[in-house]
């Protein structure tokens, strides 16, 4: 039998956070509730508090930091192509050059 992965909205996942955080029902009692596993409500309650305006960003949704990652690592690809045709060329010219 396949598991589906399940998704949950950003909303959701908030209010699941708001659950353990304003009303003080338990992390256990939660889960039961909305028939989550312990670590992944641990993990959104972690998210939520180290970062709340940017928790949960939701599918092609990326965090500003994570954003700025994939940028420079499309840049330093970029980067390496043209140095490796600038070496092929500078070979290119030294062998004409003989």
């Amino acid at each position: 039998m396949e598991m589906k992965r399940r998704k949950f909205s950003r909303e959701f996942k908030i209010e699941a956070v708001k659950l353990v955080s304003e009303r003080g029902v338990s992390v256990s009692q939660a889960c039961r509730d909305l028939e989550l596993a312990e670590s992944v409500l641990r993990r959104w309650m972690r998210e939520a508090t180290v970062a709340p305006a940017t928790a949960f960003p939701g599918n092609g949704h990326q965090r500003p930091d994570q954003a700025e990652i994939a940028a420079l690592k499309k840049e330093v690809a970029k980067l390496k192509a043209e140095r490796d045709i600038l070496k092929k060329a500078a070979a290119y010219f030294a062998r004409e050059a003989t």
